[in-house]
């Protein structure tokens, strides 16, 4: 069932590509083929399998010892290929595909705007976030070259998850500047899955490596609403 819902999606979609054509039919066998897939996972697993998502540069590993300029090195190269991609290239094609299709809502100009402004700020959060990431923590945002120490300034003295706010925040923001309802959808679907199936691994991987220092900041710093801290956190030394 599943490889036919896929097969007819492929059909559809390729179709209104090419014919500007029935592209609400397109979309919806799209939603419905990722249905099938998540729904034969949870058949056959009985859960969905979010290890599939941690392998190559996603799994977790600590940095090798480096000086701190190396980890900010490689955190900016990170960062410019994972905007490139998630909030430049991605977006455009979606963007693109809505049109085509015909299912694009014009927005007004001052809402685009505010989708710009909107984009600065939670942009100035992902840079605050990686930079506090690679100079405290001694490693990177990528999972395969993680943080050696827990980190609990700047922005993490807030809230435990200031990096994935601000990367859900920008792509909501990029959705509203290219007035694509599809790419702020994107966005928010992405939120479910580093919610659901990554954030879990991550804290594991935490817990495992830190024990009752992550355990005591997890109590105190919330997962997504930001508050001011009420006792002064340091990160593990060493």
């Amino acid at each position: 069932m599943v490889p036919w819902t896929l097969l007819v999606a492929a059909g559809m979609a390729g179709y209104a590509t090419i014919t500007g054509e029935a592209g609400g039919g397109a979309l919806l066998m799209v939603v419905a083929s990722l249905g099938s897939v998540a729904a034969g996972l949870l058949v056959v697993l009985g859960r969905l399998p979010g290890e599939w998502l941690l392998v190559g540069p996603f799994a977790f590993r600590p940095a090798e010892p480096a000086p701190a300029r190396v980890h900010v090195r490689r955190t900016g190269v990170q960062m410019l290929g994972f905007w490139g991609a998630f909030l430049v290239l991605l977006p455009l094609g979606l963007a693109a595909l809505e049109r085509r299709w015909g299912l694009q809502l014009a927005a007004p100009g001052g809402v685009r705007l505010a989708g710009a402004g909107l984009l600065v700020l939670a942009s100035g959060l992902g840079v605050w976030s990686a930079w506090s990431m690679s100079r405290r923590g001694a490693g990177t945002p990528l999972p395969a070259v993680t943080a050696r120490r827990l980190v609990v300034t700047g922005p993490y003295r807030l809230v435990r998850n200031p990096m994935a706010i601000a990367g859900i925040t920008q792509g909501v923001a990029v959705g509203i500047l290219l007035s694509s309802w599809i790419v702020t959808l994107y966005a928010l679907c992405g939120s479910i899955v580093w919610n659901t199936l990554i954030r879990p691994a991550e804290e594991a991987d935490l817990q495992a490596r830190f024990g009752a220092e992550f355990t005591a900041y997890q109590e105190n710093v919330p997962c997504w609403v930001p508050r001011l801290p009420l006792t002064e956190q340091r990160p593990q030394q060493g």
